[in-house]
């Protein structure tokens, strides 16, 4: 039986939202085995991605939100890896910001399982930084990916179109400080952090 994984990228581009643009670099995370995985959102390039994805069967892209720096290559990733798109519909109208002729395949739901391997990911709506952000927990290996909701160091950005600081906060103390504290933390962006650390730098 294959061990499940967790493999890890980065790729650079730019992010682009009311008529600014910066440039980032975003961390591409692919949890599955040997055989088939899944891909948490599609930042910048293909062949990136594909890289951390190493020839595997691919389950699904699953999108952490809709910004274009996390979904810019979805359309195309999908096509090439054959697997479908999962997004929030709560993200719709920024997903159409990037990419208003595509619509993604399956939508996300709070607490919708995604199979992978011999465990899943759970699904946890977590608005704030956008409307349908969510993050992806996994118990079975102690981790939670967060895209933009949680940072080492704190929230994720707000202030922008699609944002509010108060939503944010509320989700994150209501759905990821409600997971064990030793829980580690992969974000869309920079280092890793721990539930415990963000609840040391946050407060409850």
């Amino acid at each position: 039986m294959s061990i499940l994984r967790i493999d890890h990228g980065i790729t650079s581009g730019t992010f682009s939202l009311d008529g600014q643009t910066h440039q980032v670099d975003n961390n591409v995370w692919v949890v599955g085995d040997d055989d088939e995985c899944v891909v948490i959102d599609a930042p910048h390039n293909v062949e990136g991605i594909r890289s951390v994805i190493a020839g595997r069967r691919v389950l699904g892209i699953v999108c952490t939100h809709a910004h274009d720096d996390h979904v810019r290559v979805a359309p195309e990733l999908a096509e090439v890896v054959e697997a479908p798109i999962l997004l929030h519909p709560d993200d719709a109208p920024v997903w159409q910001l990037t990419h208003p002729d595509v619509e993604p395949d399956e939508p996300l739901g709070d607490r919708d399982r995604i199979v992978v391997g011999t465990t899943a990911l759970q699904v946890l709506h977590t608005p704030g930084h956008s409307p349908g952000s969510v993050c992806l927990y996994m118990p079975s290996l102690g981790v939670v990916f967060t895209g933009d909701t949680l940072f080492r160091g704190g929230p994720g950005a707000t202030g922008r179109s699609f944002s509010d600081h108060d939503t944010l906060v509320a989700s994150i103390r209501a759905k990821l400080f409600a997971l064990p504290a030793e829980t580690v933390v992969h974000t869309g962006h920079g280092d890793s952090t721990t539930i415990q650390a963000e609840i040391d730098t946050l407060g409850r």
